[in-house]
């Protein structure tokens, strides 16, 4: 019995890898001179050896002396700061509670999935973006400048600020719900409020859980840096150690705040793992 052989396989050459463009030159030449650009107007200087000659001339006696109160915090001061800590904390759960509260209403108006109309859709769209583009420090400078200094400038500053931000990522996960729930409830006749309870929040309270927790986090954050400006709360006190060169109290409560934070960061992390499985 004769096998017949099959023909070998031509063995074709690896085409040559193509030759760079000069697209990626010109890209790199384009991004140096905007980078160029931006130091030369942001810092007045533009070339290598200017900069170094500001680094070093800004160097003096009093440099040594800031360093050297950073690397000593005032522990012998803590107790102090447990007041302003608590005004703190008060606040991120008072701006996430009612900013996230209301952040549920305008993530349902800020979806066409459960807006109930093209012109309520795009009004609440426009006024989430408005919210979400201003920085909370600049609703807290309104509303300092506004009310006064206090602890609820800096709570109204962080609720319009979590609107803005929760209602974003809210809106998004109810674009993404199954329909077959709003399916069932249409034909159950159901309305626009009781569709978007029974059908759409089941859904997604999870994530909403999960985008508050965020939320509290961004807020113990931000509440310490709002007091900067007049909004209570520890910032209050680091404005006050800075202006009176008390880079040592500064020292203390950046530590503090640190450890507050990097904590509140561990436990939501763990709750909201929970929340998303």
């Amino acid at each position: 019995m004769t096998t017949v052989e099959a023909p070998p396989r031509s063995r074709t050459a690896r085409p040559p890898k193509p030759r760079p463009g000069p697209t990626r030159y010109v890209a790199a030449a384009v991004i140096a001179a905007i980078t160029y650009w931006a130091a030369s107007e942001t810092t007045g200087i533009g070339l290598v050896p200017q900069l170094s000659e500001v680094f070093v001339d800004g160097l003096s006696e009093r440099t040594g002396q800031i360093v050297s109160d950073i690397f000593n915090p005032a522990f012998e001061d803590a107790p102090a700061t447990g007041g302003p800590f608590l005004e703190t904390l008060s606040m991120a759960v008072l701006g996430t509670l009612m900013g996230c509260f209301l952040a549920l209403l305008v993530a349902f108006g800020s979806s066409l999935v459960t807006a109930g109309g093209l012109k309520r859709y795009r009004f609440t769209k426009g006024l989430m973006s408005l919210l979400r583009s201003v920085p909370d420090v600049l609703w807290a400078l309104l509303f300092v400048a506004a009310i006064g200094t206090g602890a609820l400038s800096g709570v109204l500053a962080l609720v319009l600020f979590n609107i803005g931000v929760v209602a974003k990522l809210l809106s998004e996960t109810i674009d993404a719900v199954d329909t077959k729930a709003l399916e069932a409830a249409d034909a159950a006749g159901a309305g626009l409020v009781q569709r978007a309870r029974v059908a759409v929040f089941p859904q997604v309270l999870p994530n909403y859980l999960s985008f508050s927790l965020y939320a509290f986090e961004l807020n113990v954050r931000a509440s310490a840096i709002l007091g900067i400006v007049g909004a209570g709360g520890i910032g209050v006190l680091l404005n006050l150690a800075r202006n009176q060169f008390r880079y040592d109290r500064v020292s203390l409560i950046v530590v503090e705040i640190f450890v507050f934070v990097f904590l509140t960061e561990l436990v939501s992390i763990a709750l909201r793992r929970r929340l998303v499985r």
